[in-house]
């Protein structure tokens, strides 16, 4: 319990404002501390689910981390309660330096380094314990600032923090993400908490410091703003130079949209690479061997009406509109932004040839999931061009209830295709996604396809480090009824990369390493995190 006969000795007679203003100013700090503490904390979960993936463990492990570090914060705090001033300002210039830096430091481990875990684990324990030791501090300052009961004053406190959070909470993806970016915001944020730490303590309670802690403060608080101020305007060359050192020398268009990074790279068609949320999706060097693998399997049979979900780069719609009795495409991609870049940008549209112009394609701007619920449509062929499961925002796009749209979707003799990871190096989880398929209702043949070029990762996220994971990729080929082995289209264009030869050996290739009595995926308990 907060020692009260300290509050009433100390009295609100030495601070230089009246009982309730102090009360307010002390409030209004909380508010925007708490602020500030919560953005830091969804920018460590935003930045490390880009970097890293699987948003799912990166919000466990920035959570748990930051609620276990406030705890030891509190502890520590007790150490600084008599002197409570000067304490709360050098934690409060502290914690605006480390969090307004936490997503500069993390972005440049991650480029440079190619490692960003630790770094994640490191700031949020710094944060989490700077945070944790605000509350106790602050619980001395308002008994000094007004004689008020301890059970009071923490109902007040805890309301302004809650409140700022809130604020904090909403104010990140609505206000800082979009207007300033993660980087910028996180340094404004930092510069915000500095600057409200730093006047409450300089002016309310600048008669509890002495000479010496009050010029310390005003020292260790402008240089932090300084330095934050001189990162904001230095953030657009850190990140070209970033950019430079994940993606090369050749980067030619990078774009933040409302859904994701968007990074193309290369002067040409020939060297083009399309990354995706830091993800290399497409290489034009071996690109082709992955679509013309996708999507030409599932052509043999009727083909007038397609859908493609996901492919707004384009590359699919390349192969199916190859097919001259192909009457209507439609591709429905969530980031409007990469077909405006697919039907624009003059390497890509030249590699995807031009498809997006074609009279006889439809792009839809929408989630899949939610635009199968709600289309009435009946296709020949569904193309299941997304990104991979691993990545948690797409596990629900690989789950059983999917499967169940995209059956219902389908005409009596239509067929699916789904890319379900390397089969090489992923089995758990390509074998999940078939057992997701067999659940909505589909019959499935399993194919693989091999020789990609080492060193590439041509598609959606289908790449890595383990030399197994270059080596092939895995299809899934479903249909409502019994399903013929792989084959390619009598009488259709010939793939450059494709034969009837490689489809029947990669059959029995898939065949030979089915893993039996896998579970499947399902919304409320996804399992491809359980291959990792």
């Amino acid at each position: 319990m907060i020692d009260q006969q300290m509050s009433l000795r100390g009295g609100a007679a030495r601070l230089p404002v009246r009982p309730r203003t102090g009360r307010f100013l002390v409030l209004a700090a909380v508010f925007v501390c708490a602020a500030c503490g919560l953005v830091y904390e969804l920018e460590l979960v935003a930045l490390a689910s880009y970097l890293i993936g699987d948003s799912v463990t990166q919000a466990s492990v920035v959570l748990s981390v930051m609620v276990f570090a406030m705890g030891i914060g509190s502890l520590l705090a007790k150490r600084l309660r008599c002197h409570a001033a000067v304490g709360f300002g050098m934690i409060e210039a502290a914690l605006a330096l480390i969090g307004g830096s936490s997503a500069l430091v993390l972005y440049a481990s991650f480029a440079w380094l190619g490692e960003s875990q630790y770094a994640l684990v490191g700031f949020s324990l710094a944060i989490g314990v700077l945070i944790g030791a605000e509350i106790p501090l602050l619980m001395t300052l308002i008994q000094r600032v007004d004689r008020q009961d301890a059970g009071g004053a923490v109902a007040d406190l805890f309301a302004a923090d809650y409140v700022g959070a809130l604020v904090g909470g909403l104010a990140f993806p609505f206000l800082l993400l979009p207007m300033l970016g993660q980087l910028t915001g996180a340094l404004f944020t930092g510069a915000v908490n500095a600057a409200a730490g730093g006047a409450l303590v300089l002016w309310v309670f600048r008669r509890d410091l002495s000479t010496r802690s009050r010029w310390l403060l005003i020292l260790v608080n402008g240089s932090v703003i300084a330095v934050l101020a001189t990162a904001t305007v230095l953030v657009d060359d850190f990140e070209r130079a970033a950019r430079r050192a994940v993606y090369g020398d050749q980067v030619r268009v990078a774009v933040q949209t409302g859904v994701q990074e968007v990074v193309v790279t290369g002067t040409d068609r020939d060297s083009l690479g399309l990354y995706l949320d830091g993800r290399l999706r497409v290489s034009a060097r071996d690109e082709y061997r992955y679509h013309e693998a996708l999507v030409h399997p599932a052509m043999n049979g009727p083909r007038a009406r397609v859908l493609i979900l996901g492919g707004g780069d384009g590359l699919a719609a390349r192969e199916v509109l190859r097919y001259e009795d192909v009457r209507a495409v439609t591709v429905v991609e969530l980031d409007p932004a990469v077909t405006r870049l697919a039907r624009t940008d003059p390497a890509l549209s030249e590699l995807n040839g031009h498809a997006l112009r074609d009279p006889r394609l439809t792009v839809v701007g929408a989630d899949a999931f939610p635009w199968l619920r709600s289309d009435r449509g009946r296709y020949d062929v569904v193309i299941s061009d997304l990104p991979d499961p691993g990545i948690t925002a797409s596990t629900k796009l690989y789950s059983a209830e999917f499967y169940g749209l995209v059956a219902e979707a389908l005409a009596p003799d239509g067929r699916l295709v789904v890319h379900a990871g390397p089969l090489g190096a992923r089995p758990q989880t390509f074998w999940t996604v078939e057992a997701s398929v067999r659940a909505g209702g589909l019959t499935t043949r399993p194919y693989r396809v091999t020789g990609r070029y080492a060193g590439f990762a041509a598609s959606p996220d289908r790449g890595g480090g383990d030399a197994r994971e270059r080596e092939d990729w895995g299809f899934l080929l479903a249909g409502p009824g019994p399903v013929p082995q792989p084959a390619l289209a009598a009488g259709g264009p010939v793939p450059r990369s494709l034969g009837g030869r490689e489809l029947r050996e990669g059959a029995r290739a898939a065949a030979e390493a089915r893993l039996p009595g896998l579970i499947p995926s399902t919304l409320i308990h996804p399992r491809y995190w359980e291959d990792a």
